[in-house]
């Protein structure tokens, strides 16, 4: 963004000091003070707000009641993002002549709103509005600033939270000379994959590993991304899949380009990053398409578009995968999201369930804030809430990735302080603000005989509701990755045809875990005597009444039988050596009737089911513990005929 001249208003100040009863004078200004204060004009037309600040310092200090050198010298210094000594040099200015160039006053509530000082800087641009003698434009600019500073003054209230906002640059490993920005971080934290700006124009990828814990999880140095995807033409604002295997990322005027800027997509190789795809006219227009991010299970494909039919500016999109790998329309995110003004910087967290995104349309600040938007369970997005203060601010904010934790945020800054004109930061979520905390399970399907990997299809799905979350396809190899939001209970299908499925759970509504899983699965090729254990079977102790929450797995049974017409299976029921034999193989014969029981009423043939329970006499782990008996009380399914 280029900066604003300070010094806009000074001709203006020269043309009214005579006006009325000032007190000022500038023709009494001494020629050495007034060189210095040309001198610092010159700066400013080279961009150099350093060298502006030490010459407006010189004239100030040759005249201390140079009054337009102060007014100046604010202004660099909000241009330094140094609101507090902006006040202050607004301030003097103030103390020298009170009633000079009123409309002064209004970047002086802008710095006050910088520094936070938002009810001050309300009263001032109140007190502005209320003269008859400000210039049209003033009084425009002061009203839309009015209505952003009591914006903030009632976001405070009704958000009255200790919130401390810290952020940490990430160090030389990372941020440079250069400009950096648009963070994007694989699942586990540990590869960041950033924009840089070589040379002031040239956009290149760049990777960063993270140092191992005993390092202090420092970023190490970055390097350009290998491959095919660095070219002499621009790449940048880019995401990243949570498994690391995809980019998609925005190119312009390139010569297969449908518009302005497309977006492309690149893969992963051994030999590096392929070349890039543009991902066609489905997905790109005529028009102006950017800042891409997938959903954790790359189904969903959020984006930026200024395609003609949408609500005005820049809108946020997305687009489904299709089950042929294709994506479906464009689907405008709707009224609750986009405005007449540009939504950008979509960031859908790895819980699948918060948005993230910057407006200028949205009721904020001023200029661009940042704001979140969740989905409810009806798959609708509800109503877009901001950040907040300090993370929005008077100036523009937009782009930001949080990891998997919910907490740990990632942004780019110019903030004084810095490596260069934009670095990479770091700082934790305000705690309203979070999305879900969000582990993984991450490992390989292969063949339980053969031991090769096999290409499969995972579902996830949500226990309470029986809706399915996410389903993800492995790559060729069958390595897979898939998100667990913490708070729910999940379970979780892996299906191939020409083998047994395989069901497993996760219970995260009552504890977290620390870590994350890895979960190697070994599929049994559909033949006699293969069986697999039924781990979303429930029942209540010692009863053979099948809950609620089995009906996933039943169903799963019921399409797998479907599926395979001729398959002929045995139900076996088993408990732990708790109690009694003769109960013990009663309830496992019940438990195993109450599950053919409800293949039969959902059509599936009686003479192809067979109920058998085992009581104790076949465990699969040690009865001396709570954790082995648990993996002992199960329903197996066994193939007794194709």
């Amino acid at each position: 963004m280029k900066l604003m001249r300070p010094f806009l208003l000074a001709g203006l100040c020269l043309c009214l000091a005579a006006v009325g009863k000032a007190q000022y004078d500038p023709e009494r200004i001494s020629s050495k003070a007034q060189e210095a204060y040309e001198n610092a004009l010159t700066a400013v037309d080279h961009d150099d707000m350093n060298k502006a600040r030490e010459y407006l310092l010189d004239a100030v200090r040759r005249e201390p009641g140079y009054l337009e050198a102060y007014v100046s010298l604010a202004g660099v210094y909000s241009q330094l993002k140094d609101r507090k000594q902006s006040i202050t040099n607004y301030e003097k200015a103030f103390a020298i002549d009170s009633n000079y160039l009123t409309e002064i006053r209004l970047p002086y509530a802008i710095a006050l709103a910088g520094d936070g000082q938002f009810q001050k800087a309300l009263d001032v641009v109140t007190a502005l509005l209320a003269k008859t003698n400000i210039g049209n434009n003033t009084r425009k600019a002061a009203d839309y600033r009015r209505r952003s500073f009591q914006f903030a003054v009632d976001w405070q209230k009704a958000h009255p939270d200790n919130y401390v906002f810290n952020p940490r640059n990430l160090g030389a490993g990372i941020n440079t000379a250069e400009a950096e920005y648009f963070p994007s971080l694989t699942i586990d934290g540990n590869d960041m994959i950033f924009t840089r700006r070589l040379g002031g124009r040239n956009e290149d990828f760049f990777l960063s590993h993270r140092e191992p814990d005993a390092s202090g999880g420092k970023w190490g140095t970055a390097y350009h991304l290998n491959g095919s995807i660095n070219t002499p033409m621009n790449e940048g604002a880019q995401n990243v899949s949570q498994d690391g295997n995809w980019l998609i990322f925005t190119g312009c005027y390139r010569p297969d380009g449908m518009g302005s800027c497309d977006l492309y997509i690149s893969y992963r190789q051994r030999e590096g990053w392929s070349e890039p795809v543009n991902l066609g006219s489905v997905v790109n227009s005529d028009q102006w398409e950017t800042q891409p991010c997938l959903s954790p299970d790359k189904k969903d494909l959020y984006y930026v578009s200024r395609r003609p039919g949408g609500a005005g500016g820049a809108d946020i999109y997305v687009v489904h995968q299709l089950p042929n790998g294709r994506w479906g329309d464009p689907e405008n995110l709707g009224a609750n999201i986009n405005t007449p003004g540009d939504e950008l910087t979509p960031f859908i967290h790895a819980d699948n369930q918060t948005l993230y995104f910057a407006s200028n349309g949205q009721p904020g600040y001023g200029n661009q804030d940042l704001y979140v938007v969740r989905k409810g369970a009806d798959g609708k997005w509800g109503k877009p809430e901001n950040l907040g203060y300090p993370i929005n601010t008077v100036d523009e904010e937009s782009a930001l990735f949080i990891a998997s934790d919910g907490v740990t945020t990632y942004y780019a800054s110019d903030r004084a302080g810095g490596q260069g004109s934009m670095d990479i930061y770091s700082f934790e979520m305000r705690p309203s603000m979070r999305p879900v905390r969000t582990l993984w399970v991450r490992g390989k399907v292969f063949d339980a005989k053969t031991k090769t990997g096999l290409p499969s299809s995972l579902a996830l799905i949500d226990l309470a509701t029986r809706q399915e979350l996410s389903r993800v396809q492995t790559d060729e190899t069958g390595n897979y990755l898939v998100t667990l939001p913490v708070g729910r209970d999940y379970v979780f299908n892996v299906a191939r045809r020409g083998y047994l499925f395989y069901s497993d759970h996760y219970f995260l509504s009552a504890k977290t875990p620390d870590s994350t899983y890895r979960k190697d699965i070994p599929l049994q090729p559909i033949e006699v005597n293969a069986s697999v254990v039924l781990r979303n079977i429930f029942f209540e102790t010692n009863k053979f009444e099948l809950k609620p929450e089995s009906q996933v797995e039943l169903d799963r049974m019921v399409q797998f039988l479907r599926d395979n017409p001729t398959v002929r299976i045995q139900l076996q029921g088993h408990t732990d050596n708790v109690g009694s034999a003769t109960d013990n193989q009663k309830l496992s014969d019940n438990r195993a009737k109450a599950v053919v029981q409800y293949l039969v009423e959902k059509g599936i043939a009686a003479a192809r089911l067979e109920a058998k329970g085992f009581g104790a006499t076949l465990p699969i782990a040690d009865n001396k513990n709570e954790e082995g008996r648990a993996q002992n009380r199960r329903t197996e399914l066994k193939i007794i005929g194709k």
